[in-house]
């Protein structure tokens, strides 16, 4: 046995596999194009006779493990209760650290996972020309011309989901301190992201808003740091330990009851800095506390008692189950139960909710026609609930459905569901307003 690569040490999990295939019907790449290899139970395989030191690192391996979108619901599906996840992201470690890119590819690689994700100050620079390009008109004026079709195929894709962009100022709204409307009930920190504060700067606010108007002092503290996840993903797994590392640091200075996520692919990621940091005698049991102190937003507001006299919103929606959250993390009925409670919403179930839209992370840029395949599918389901508003609480799932909604030419409301919640707050405080004039 090959004793040099990490897949020996998750070796354990390989012998939980008993390959029932019961999997496969729930793995999207299967689904598509039938090949045992790009399903779970094959890359199993793969990966096991790699550790067995039967198979090396070859392309044909890497093209299969890297097809994956790591949505987890082969977990869901699996009997015997399989660890995919921490397997198909230890064979991807394992495939950047022996057959490292190009260098190029890794120049891009290093600026994003180890500079600018990590870095508030310098992600903010990197999104300040997008600001730029579109408020002055040059977004329209480019897509008008069709430039963006001149661009490398990878770019293209990275400008086509660019959405429009929040103001810049409103992350001035994001105080260290935000109190609780009336008597505060619980102390919670909130982790406001990387990516997630310069596109969705919006969603941080709402969630602010409605953990305030349920009761909760909001602590966001300025030295907290990228989550990890598109790290883990991307097989830059020291990376990933280093900012495990500054969170749980910046997160244990708080006394709070709660740390709150909004963003599905962040919280399975910080859910799981105790399997990350397992090997590290200093952080193994700090990492352990961290994560029961993890919550999603809708996770912790479902298990509390919030203020049920809302405004009245008449929408039809529809809920995308987010992977990293249905099958990452469980959370499935929360989401749901928190729209209901404004009168007026009709919920409807969309067809193959929990199946994934595509983005995965890096996913619809690293492979597109993948990507492109699975968004189509979740569109049409989309196009046959036809509602008002589609509600996911990703924001690659945002971005990815706004994207196959534009193709489409269709109409439709994006949303995270604590907007939803956020603006039933905001229309009861005016109908209370407007009652007292």
């Amino acid at each position: 046995m090959n004793k040099q690569n990490r897949l020996v040490n998750e070796y354990d999990k390989f012998l939980d596999c008993v390959h029932c295939g019961l999997c496969l019907p729930a793995c999207p790449t299967y689904s598509e194009l039938g090949v045992e290899m790009d399903s779970p139970r094959g890359r199993i395989h793969l990966m096991r006779a790699y550790a067995d030191g039967r198979i090396d690192l070859t392309e044909n391996f890497v093209e299969h493990i890297n097809k994956c979108l790591d949505c987890r619901a082969c977990e869901t599906a699996c009997p015997a209760g399989v660890h995919y996840g921490s397997l198909v992201e230890a064979a991807r470690a394992e495939i950047v650290e022996k057959r490292p890119p190009v260098f190029l590819k890794r120049l891009f690689r290093d600026l994003l996972f180890k500079r600018f994700l990590p870095s508030k100050i310098a992600l903010s620079f990197l999104f300040l020309p997008l600001h730029l390009y579109q408020k002055l008109g040059l977004q329209k004026f480019f897509r008008f011309l069709r430039l963006p079709k001149i661009l490398p195929a990878k770019l293209q894709t990275m400008e086509t989901l660019i959405p429009t962009l929040p103001s810049f100022f409103l992350k001035r709204k994001l105080k260290s301190h935000m109190p609780a409307r009336g008597k505060p009930k619980y102390r919670v920190a909130l982790l406001t992201g990387c990516v997630m504060n310069e596109i969705f700067t919006h969603i941080n606010v709402a969630t602010a808003r409605v953990l305030n108007e349920s009761g909760c002092d909001v602590l966001i503290p300025p030295n907290q740091t990228c989550c990890g996840a598109l790290q883990v993903h991307g097989g830059e797994r020291l990376t990933a330990e280093k900012l495990a590392r500054q969170n749980i640091n910046t997160f244990d200075e708080l006394e709070v009851d709660a740390i709150i996520i909004n963003s599905a692919g962040c919280g399975a990621q910080l859910k799981e800095y105790a399997e990350l940091l397992a090997n590290d005698p200093v952080y193994k049991e700090r990492a352990k506390e961290f994560t029961t102190k993890v919550k999603d937003v809708h996770e912790f507001l479902a298990n509390i008692l919030i203020e049920p006299d809302l405004g009245v919103i008449n929408s039809r929606i529809a809920y995308h189950d987010a992977c990293h959250l249905a099958h990452g993390q469980g959370v499935r009925e929360q989401p749901r139960e928190l729209m209901n409670l404004s009168p007026g919403i009709e919920l409807v179930e969309l067809q193959e909710s929990e199946w994934c839209c595509g983005s995965a992370g890096i996913y619809n840029i690293t492979q597109p026609e993948m990507a492109d395949k699975l968004l189509k599918r979740k569109i049409e389901h989309v196009k046959n609930a036809d509602p008002d508003v589609i509600a996911t609480g990703n924001p690659g799932c945002i971005l990815q459905m706004q994207l196959g909604l534009r193709q489409v030419g269709k109409d439709v409301e994006v949303v995270h569901p604590i907007e939803i919640l956020d603006r039933a707050y905001q229309l009861r405080a005016n109908e209370i307003a407007d009652n007292k004039k």
